[in-house]
């Protein structure tokens, strides 16, 4: 059901920002919208997901409902700091969003399209389990706005997907992803490497298939061991063994050079796409600082320097709405220390880089050293950037902590 959520301080019931917040109406402004439910749970997920007996309460069929008093609640509040700007992005995910009717999906999309406006040619994401999608609802969500279909393939090895717990049908990454094409919708499939008992021929396959379905972006992760997960109860038992590190590094060196073959670039750590136009600007705001408003149970929201998130639980957030009260249960305003220190971290992950100017204190004396150790690209750093390496991003929380200590 999720990690436990951050420390901070407690938000009005009201949901009021602290004094002094404004929003820059130049700052671009991005919609999250979380859909808490999946059918089961993955061994290795530590995202803030339900299945049918863990909500307590709560009901999926009046989801849409509880989360577009949110979106007018959001409304409210956003007006009151400063021009109310209309979402460049928004992106369902989960959860597996797919699990409600696209009609569902198309109602909330309608609710921030009525209450903020959507910008022309903006990008609007889904999120979908493989076996969810058929044509009627590829093409209900098209019809609806949404521009943008990925799809959860994880693998396409069964010894692997059984290893993750995924019950797709792999044949159904496929069908979905033709719909999607048929729709007249954009395409992304999402991979993870490094699962117990997958081999290197084993990620081979994954990414070959991968690059056979013509995708325009192409997401692969590394398995992560979170606490409190099924997988990691399995690996401490000894009953899987842990992910190795020198075969997940093989791994990400084998999907750069198959992806960049395929004609793809990295324009992120973990992320490719066909051209620049074909990236994930969702993602990219994040990775930029801009202002989001996360939507639903756990969601994160970025306004005006105020991070704030919301309760974990349906049934807690759809009570705190009915009261007319804020789901927000705490947030914090971070200083210019860990302002600067976030954005070192997050843009050199990007493809573009870090202007060298950004750098705190020291951390410029390490540059030099980081480009002699084959981390850092040296022509960029003269240019003013820092940009990884295909090494350097396999070591980019190295890279950050030599920019920072």
């Amino acid at each position: 059901m999720g990690s436990a959520l951050p420390l901070g301080e407690a938000v009005p019931a009201d949901g009021s920002f602290p004094a002094g917040t404004a929003a820059d109406p130049a700052t671009p402004f991005s919609v999250y919208l979380h859909v808490p439910f999946c059918r089961v749970r993955c061994g290795y997920c530590d995202f803030n997901t339900y299945t049918a007996g863990e909500l307590r309460g709560a009901r999926q069929d009046e989801y849409a409902d509880t989360l577009l008093h949110e979106v007018s609640f959001a409304r409210d509040l956003l007006s009151g700091i400063g021009p109310v700007r209309p979402a460049a992005t928004v992106f369902f995910g989960g959860g597996t969003p797919t699990l409600l009717p696209a009609g569902d999906l198309a109602r909330m999309l309608g609710g921030v399209r009525d209450a903020f406006g959507i910008v022309d040619g903006a990008e609007v994401t889904v999120e979908a389990n493989p076996d969810t999608v058929t044509d009627a609802v590829a093409a209900e969500l098209a019809a609806s706005g949404v521009t943008r279909l990925s799809v959860g393939m994880q693998s396409a090895v069964p010894h692997v997907l059984a290893a993750l717990d995924r019950t797709h049908d792999p044949a159904n990454v496929r069908t979905a992803v033709a719909a999607a094409r048929r729709a007249g919708l954009d395409v992304s499939v999402d991979l993870i490497y490094g699962a117990p008992g997958e081999s290197l021929d084993d990620w081979r396959e994954s990414l070959r298939t991968a690059v056979d379905l013509e995708p325009d972006h192409v997401s692969a992760y590394a398995l992560i061991i979170e606490d409190g997960t099924k997988l990691a109860r399995q690996i401490r038992r000894g009953e899987v063994p842990a992910p190795d590190d020198d075969l997940q590094a093989d791994m990400y060196e084998l999907a750069d050079e198959l992806l960049t073959g395929a004609g793809f670039e990295w324009y992120e750590v973990s992320n490719w796409a066909r051209g620049d136009d074909q990236r994930s600007r969702h993602n990219l705001a994040y990775w930029q600082g801009a202002d989001w408003w996360g939507f639903g149970p756990g969601a994160h929201s970025h306004i005006g320097g105020v991070r704030f998130w919301n309760v974990k639980h349906p049934a807690a957030y759809a009570q705190r709405l009915a009261r007319g009260e804020s789901p927000a249960a705490a947030r914090e305003v971070p200083d210019a220390d860990a302002r600067a220190l976030e954005n070192i971290l997050l843009r050199t992950r990007i493809r573009e880089g870090l202007p060298v100017s950004e750098i705190l204190g020291e951390g410029r004396s390490a540059v030099a050293t980081l480009i002699a150790d084959g981390l850092v690209d040296g022509p960029s750093a003269i240019r003013g950037r820092i940009v990884l390496t295909r090494r350097g991003r396999l070591l980019a929380d190295a890279v950050v902590r030599a920019l920072t200590d």
